[in-house]
């Protein structure tokens, strides 16, 4: 066998062996998620399980929210039930978590989303207790400035 032969061959045995750890590494890392609640605030449990089943990484706090919002800037007329910080941006509310991925992996230049007040139908507010229920609501993303945009609608 020529130099060429040996050489083709072994690009390609070791190309073999290298398949699996490819893979691996293209797997995205978990994203680790901070989330600031009530104790006994039982939606919030529930938002922050579908979290977890999307494959966040979720730290709860449950010392409540309100101070928090107000020292990551959100304005309180944005305000739900609970707040997260996740890759740098504020999450406020029931946000979904398909949502939360894409402000990820667009990044824009925002302060965050945010879903104010407990939506019916939103992820946490979807339960048994609410019968099927499904309000209308939208995905609002924060500039900086505290001006909002929608960014999602949910019918």
């Amino acid at each position: 066998m020529n130099t060429t032969a040996v050489n083709t061959r072994r690009f390609w045995l070791m190309g073999a062996l290298m398949l699996p750890l490819a893979g691996m590494a293209a797997s995205p890392q978990t994203m680790h998620m901070d989330v600031w609640k009530a104790p006994s605030c039982g939606c919030c449990k529930d938002w922050v399980a579908a979290m977890e089943k999307a494959g966040f990484s979720v730290r709860v706090s449950d010392t409540g929210n309100t101070g928090v919002r107000a020292q990551m800037g959100l304005p309180a007329q944005l305000g739900s039930c609970h707040t997260a910080r996740v890759g740098g941006y504020v999450v406020e509310g029931h946000v979904p978590a398909s949502d939360i991925q894409r402000l990820l992996r667009e990044k824009p230049d925002a302060l965050g989303l945010t879903v104010p007040g407990m939506k019916v139908g939103s992820p946490g507010m979807d339960g048994p207790a609410y019968k099927g229920r499904k309000d209308p609501y939208e995905v609002l993303l924060v500039r900086r400035d505290g001006s909002t945009s929608v960014y999602q609608k949910y019918a």
